[in-house]
This record gives C-alpha cells, sequence and structure tokens, in this order.
C-alpha cells in the first residue's frame, strides 16, 4: 500500500503525506488498533474453544489467582496479528531494519506460542526447556544483532554507546554480537516475568514503545541527531512506525485484557514484544537507555534473580514472592493498585529516559 499511494502523489500532491514516518506512524497506530479491536472477539472465542480448560493457574501463587480460572491464554497472537497488518500496510517494505525487527519479533513470539502450547495441553506450568528456548533465543538475536552490525557505519556499528556523552563509546568488535543478543533475550524475558497481572504488562510496553518509537525516528534523522548530538543510524527512523504498530496493537489488546482479563497475552506477546523492544534498542544505539525506559521490566526480572539466588545461597527469601509484583500482592495491595501504580512507575522512567536524549 505503501508505495501504491506514493505513486499517485505525482498528480495528486495530497498523496505526499504517505512519504512522512509521523503520518505513516499514526495510520500504523490506527490500524492496528482497528484490526484488534475487530478481530479481537473472534480471536477470543476460538482460543476459548480450543484451549478448554486456558491457562494453568499456579496453585502455590496468590490465591486471588484461582478466580481466573478457564481465561484463555496466547492473547498474543491478537497483538502480532495487528502489528504484522499494520507494519506491512504502512512501513517501507524497502527497509531492512523493519524485516529484521519483524522477524525477531515472530521468532520470540514463535518461541512463546510453542511454550504456551505445552502449558495448555498438557496443564502444567512446565513448557519449553529452558536452555533449549534461552539457546533458541540467542541464535535468533544474535542473528538479527550481526545483521544490524554489517548495515550499520564502522567503528558505531560495534560499539556501545554510552549516555550523556557526546563521543564517548566502547568499542566492541564482534563481541557487540553476543552482546546485543544479551540485549535482545534479557529484554524478551524480562517482559515475560513482568506479564503476571491483568494489563500490567502491556501499558509498559506500549510506554516503551512510544518512547523508542521517538527514539527511532530523531536517530534516522541526519538532522535531528545532529541537532541532539546523538549517533545518527540512517534507516532505523523506518522503526517508528513499527512501535506505532504496537502502540495501536497494544490499545487493542488491553481493551480486552484489562481486568478482569478476558484473554491473557501468554508467553506469546510478552517474549515478542520484550524481543521487539530489545532488538530496537540495539538497532538505534540505546540499549543503556532501554533499561532505564524499560525500567520496570529490569526490576521484575531482577527481584526474580535475587530470590532465587538467595534462596540457594542462604535457604531465606527477600520478597514474599518473586516477581515483585507477587510480593506488593501478598503484601495486600489489590491488583488494580499494582497495575496502575506502575503504570506511573513506567512513564517516569519513560521520562527519565528520553531526558538522556538532551543531556549531552
Amino acid at each position: 500500500m505503501f508505495y501504491w499511494l506514493i505513486d499517485f502523489a505525482g498528480t495528486i500532491p495530497a498523496f505526499n503525506v504517505f512519504r512522512y514516518i509521523t503520518f505513516r506512524t499514526g495510520g500504523a497506530v490506527v490500524t492496528g488498533a482497528l484490526f484488534v479491536f475487530l478481530f479481537g472477539p473472534w480471536i477470543i472465542d476460538n482460543l476459548r474453544l480450543r484451549q478448554g480448560k486456558g491457562q494453568p493457574i499456579r496453585t502455590d501463587g496468590p490465591q486471588s489467582h484461582l478466580v481466573k480460572v478457564g481465561t484463555p491464554t496466547m492473547g498474543g497472537l491478537m497483538i502480532l496479528s495487528g502489528l504484522v497488518v499494520s507494519t506491512l500496510l504502512w512501513a517501507n517494505p524497502r527497509n531492512p531494519y523493519v524485516w529484521i525487527v519483524l522477524a525477531v519479533t515472530l521468532g520470540f513470539g514463535f518461541v512463546g506460542f510453542y511454550d504456551d502450547y505445552l502449558k495448555v495441553t498438557k496443564q502444567s506450568h512446565k513448557g519449553f526447556a529452558g536452555r533449549t528456548r534461552l539457546l533458541i533465543e540467542f541464535i535468533i538475536a544474535g542473528a538479527a544483532c550481526y545483521a544490524f552490525m554489517r548495515l550499520g557505519r564502522d567503528p558505531l556499528s560495534s560499539s556501545l554507546v554510552i549516555p550523556f556523552f557526546k563521543e564517548i563509546s566502547i568499542k566492541l568488535g564482534w563481541f557487540f554480537v553476543i552482546f546485543g543478543a544479551f540485549i535482545v533475550v534479557g529484554a524478551g524475558n524480562a517482559v515475560n516475568l513482568t506479564d503476571g497481572l491483568d494489563g500490567l504488562a502491556i501499558v509498559p510496553v506500549m510506554i516503551a514503545s512510544a518512547s523508542f518509537g521517538l527514539i527511532a525516528y530523531l536517530a534516522g534523522n541526519a538532522v535531528f541527531s545532529d541537532y541532539l548530538q546523538i549517533n545518527y543510524v540512517a534507516g532505523t527512523g523506518e522503526l517508528s512506525v513499527l512501535c506505532g504498530a504496537v502502540l495501536g496493537a497494544g490499545l487493542g489488546f488491553l481493551w480486552f485484557n484489562a481486568p478482569p482479563a478476558s484473554i491473557f497475552m501468554g508467553d506469546t506477546g510478552s517474549l515478542a514484544l520484550g524481543g521487539m523492544l530489545g532488538s530496537i534498542a540495539v538497532a538505534v544505539k540505546h540499549e543503556i537507555v532501554l533499561a532505564v525506559i524499560g525500567g520496570l521490566f529490569v526490576l521484575e526480572a531482577v527481584s526474580v534473580i535475587v530470590q532465587v539466588t538467595s534462596f540457594k545461597l542462604t535457604g531465606k527469601r527477600v520478597f514474599r514472592m518473586a516477581p515483585i509484583h507477587h510480593h506488593f500482592e501478598q503484601k495486600g495491595w489489590t491488583e488494580p493498585q499494582i497495575v496502575i501504580r506502575f503504570w506511573i512507575i513506567s512513564v517516569m522512567l519513560a521520562l527519565a529516559g528520553l531526558a538522556t536524549l538532551k543531556l549531552r
């Protein structure tokens, strides 16, 4: 559709708007939201019919979650469908960054889908073998980071850029592929750990997507990147359209995932969206900023690491339950309180991350 509409620009000047990334990003937001709004109920009905008992609820978790028995999972299929359709309609199909990030998103989504499938069919919390899952994720992420390195300009393409400084970067060479893969896999699994309450993960993902949509647009524009003194990465501006598609599809999904949820995102969505955020951060050279904007995801992941490490070394738990959102449930916070307060934290962290664009 992108090229078909631009063909009319020569005869109808109004069609020139389709050349602008900002306009197409807005179109992607609307298209993604409408797609999920329209097809969401049909997808939910089919998943409920096919899954029967739905996602198994942990009996050792918060007792308030037992009322969610029978809620279907794999809601990530709704988000991914809206994301892909919207991106294909509005993004430039000749841009390699779009295809690489889409490949990571769908690759991680497939891993998550298989994990959800095993849990639903076996009615067990044991899905995909952990080591095998991580290996596949690292292969996907490593291939993407290698492609990013080949697309970029040396030495920036294989360097880690430090925020707050104009020209300070760490040259990683080929180690950049391993480092970048770690960022992508870490982001995917951090979002996965955050997806434990109705609406908890999708809004911070949308906030982070909107933030990185802006960063991608600025980093891919020679004028703006020079003014802000951030590294210019040619071609990454088109990733704003993909971020817009995530924002729109996420809004549509939130309509059905808001408490009480009609469907869970599942690993299908959380792994895919986390991998997408990680790959965009690597592409636009803002890996460290991802840890700030996605600080909520980092906090969730760190809480699990601290809990497991503490229990193995001392036999004691730091938190009442991990990830940390369950800790607050055990302290008596209601689910809406936790979700909305975590959303507020996400907004504040996003603002802090975006502030690094000007602090040079």
